[in-house]
């Protein structure tokens, strides 16, 4: 009777834990999103970017010191989850629910084609090379391969920045084909001082996600060990967490005809996560003398490069429809499945 009790409060500690946490990410976001509504495009998606990719880094780095056996696949199983839910299932889901409403929907190709193939590169690098690599056996990277790939992967998320922000700007600014639908689509900007509020709002909300995460990750390795799921399952659970309120702003986006938006928010999420956490990661992992291994099963390898194939398809020529939405929800289910019956 005493353990099952013991059972019993500890499922709602987890519960309630787990409730805060959402609760913690998705007021990071909203005050991520008042910044963003303030700085404009594309700034405004790349607060949005770099504060997801705080809250997952601090999950992988709370999960990877506790040395639990399976921890060094942490990093690898989550940054591939991002770049698959991303590709697939965010992209995806912005596609459909648009193409219901809007039936079709336009965008710049030239910033999303240029984002997607920083995407395949920095993915190649971080998640194909190490199984390629010969100074090593299997997925690992030596001490200098993975220090040269952190610093490569950060170097090219850098020079996109600059090609977004400086540079080529205009390729990620939303197309208005006339002055009322410009203004319909957007409110008018928050104050100096609620900004302000916001900033100091997000840098505590972030300082809670980082808290309550190393509370709660032993418990979401054990829920995945009890369940016996796969350990990738794990890297998926962190990914989707981090990506849920984002999500929710692309998908909120789309249907407001501004796909433009949600493309950005997508694929700057998923460059962020291998242009930041991985970097991050590698300097913890060298510096505590953690392993860390980074390579993809070949499985993976043809599910992510059959993403990154459609995808180039779908962001060609600006234009998308329902069944493209479709089309890349099929291989996010697909994904989920083949990650659980592998």
């Amino acid at each position: 009777m005493l353990s099952m009790t013991n059972l019993l409060s500890q499922t709602w500690f987890i519960f309630l834990m787990g409730a805060t946490l959402i609760g913690a990410v998705l007021s990071a976001v909203h005050h991520a999103e008042v910044i963003a509504h303030k700085t404009g495009e594309p700034y405004g998606t790349l607060v949005l970017s770099i504060s997801v990719t705080i809250i997952e880094v601090s999950l992988i780095i709370s999960m990877m010191l506790t040395g639990h056996e399976g921890s060094e696949f942490i990093a690898r199983d989550a940054v591939f989850a991002t770049v698959m839910i991303v590709i697939n299932g965010v992209i995806g889901l912005c596609i459909f629910v648009g193409g219901l409403k809007h039936h079709e929907m336009s965008f710049r190709n030239e910033g999303t084609n240029s984002a997607l193939a920083v995407l395949t590169a920095l993915a190649t690098f971080i998640l194909v090379m190490p199984m390629v690599t010969v100074s090593t056996p299997g997925p690992d990277f030596t001490k200098s391969q993975l220090a040269f790939a952190g610093i490569a992967s950060f170097a090219l998320y850098v020079a996109f920045l600059l090609f977004q922000t400086i540079t080529h700007r205009d390729y990620y600014l939303p197309k208005v084909h006339s002055k009322r639908e410009d203004s319909s689509e957007h409110a008018a900007k928050p104050s100096n001082s609620k900004t302000a509020v916001s900033a100091v709002l997000l840098l505590l909300s972030l300082i809670a996600v980082v808290g309550l995460a190393e509370a709660l990750s032993p418990a979401i390795e054990a829920g995945v060990k009890a369940a016996g799921a796969p350990k990738t399952v794990v890297g998926i659970a962190i990914a989707m967490l981090v990506l849920l309120p984002e999500g929710f702003a692309a998908v909120r986006a789309s249907r407001a005809n501004r796909l433009q938006s949600s493309l950005n928010l997508a694929l700057g999420s998923a460059l962020a996560s291998i242009g930041l956490t991985i970097p991050t990661v590698a300097a913890i992992a060298i510096f505590f003398d953690l392993q860390l291994s980074l390579g993809i099963t070949s499985l993976n390898m043809v599910l992510m490069y059959l993403s990154f194939f459609i995808g180039a398809l779908t962001l060609a020529i600006g234009r998308t429809t329902l069944l493209q939405g479709v089309v890349h929800l099929i291989i996010f289910f697909e994904y989920l499945f083949l990650s659980l019956v592998p």
